[in-house]
């Protein structure tokens, strides 16, 4: 908004000049005009999903339509005596002849608009082909997120085909469309996250999890070839949800029989190796990544805190921590702190002394949000690794 209160005060004052009262100058001080603030718009959609969803939505409008029509021409209107006894000058201009012919035209229109559904139809769920390797590229190269999501839900396997010698995920980081990078790398954890228990035994999914960690892995390297590592830690999080629940429960027992040996069995150094096992050669030599070191040092205490829980309930009744908290900030430490608290009187009288000193350093060396989880395992580490421990 600007404020023209001194320009119509000095135009009205021209065209009054002649008046005896002239208008009255408002009083105080004119406020400033403020800056303009420029705002970018949203985006609008691509045209290539505006035809989609035209071609989706045609059909149904084109029908409506029709059927509106034909209830209102079915609906004789009423006729009074001057309108009965009056005769149409003309066949070629009668109101009823008229009607008529248009109610003649109506069942092919409604045949018209049927075949234009049914085309809809087929061409959006049974005919519908995946897309070629290049259109995917070309998608990335536009930024064509609605493309994208589309073949995300219809055809998955496309966005991890490799073309060449990249797959999409390449050809992202290639041209530096970050972006595009995230909406596939969102892409592969949802296809993840969707799967069930049962579907980690499928051969069929078998094989796309063994192309999809191949996608990440030859990202990870060619991230650190071109120093793009901004994702290193999210595609090393993707790498590890892609092993499922199933590897998170191998690792915490391995971690638990690391914790009941003592310091002797070095339990954080253990998870530490267990989460860098992902990582490839290339990632285990790379410089320090702050980045990718929190996300080790989070999975790392997460899986320490998990073993000992699954420690714990071998000798009472609790239940475990969910797995779907894993390497997701503290909320491992959260969900452990408060089953701590609600079984303390069983903890206290039930476990041994080791596990209760655990428990203890876990809760203490882990609490505060000020340092860092990288800081956070260093100091557990000197404790259940290298301390005198019980």
């Amino acid at each position: 908004m600007f404020n023209n209160a001194p320009l119509v005060v000095h135009v009205a004052s021209k065209e009054l000049a002649d008046d005896l009262d002239p208008p009255s100058s408002p009083s105080g001080p004119p406020r400033e005009r403020p800056p303009s603030d420029l705002c970018m718009p949203a985006r609008l959609p691509t045209s290539g999903f505006l035809q989609r969803e035209a071609e989706r939505v045609a059909p149904r409008a084109v029908e409506a339509e029709l059927e509106r029509i034909r209830k209102a021409l079915e609906i004789s209107p009423p006729q009074d005596e001057a309108g009965q006894n009056s005769q149409p000058s003309s066949p070629a201009v009668s109101p009823k002849s008229k009607r008529k012919s248009f109610l003649e035209v109506l069942p092919a229109a409604f045949q018209a608009a049927k075949m234009l559904r049914v085309t809809s139809q087929s061409s959006g769920n049974q005919t519908w082909k995946p897309p070629e390797p290049y259109e995917i590229m070309r998608a990335i190269e536009r930024r064509d997120i609605m493309f994208l999501m589309e073949v995300r839900d219809r055809s998955f396997q496309s966005l991890v085909q490799k073309s060449g010698d990249a797959t999409p995920l390449i050809h992202a980081m290639r041209i530096e469309h970050t972006d595009m990078a995230i909406i596939l790398l969102g892409a592969f954890s949802r296809y993840i996250n969707n799967l069930q228990d049962d579907d980690f035994q499928k051969e069929e999914t078998k094989k796309m999890l063994k192309i999809l960690r191949m996608n990440l892995k030859v990202a990870i390297d060619y991230g650190l070839q071109k120093q793009q590592k901004d994702l290193m830690a999210s595609f090393l999080q993707t790498l590890i949800m892609s092993e499922g629940d199933s590897w998170i429960a191998m690792q915490t027992a391995d971690i638990a029989i690391a914790l009941k040996q003592g310091t002797a069995g070095k339990p954080v150094q253990t998870a530490a190796g267990a989460v860098r096992s992902f990582a490839t050669k290339s990632l285990g030599q790379a410089d320090f990544i702050a980045s990718l070191e929190d996300y080790v040092a989070n999975a790392t205490a997460d899986l320490v805190m998990m073993a000992a829980w699954s420690s714990v309930l071998q000798v009472i009744q609790g239940e475990p921590l969910p797995t779907y908290y894993f390497a997701r900030d503290d909320r491992v430490y959260r969900a452990l702190i408060e089953r701590l608290g609600r079984h303390k009187e069983d903890i206290n009288r039930k476990l041994g002394r080791r596990l209760r000193w655990q428990l203890k350093v876990l809760q203490t060396q882990l609490e505060g949000r000020t340092r860092t989880y990288r800081s956070k395992v260093e100091s557990l580490a000197k404790v259940l690794d290298e301390g005198e421990g019980v």
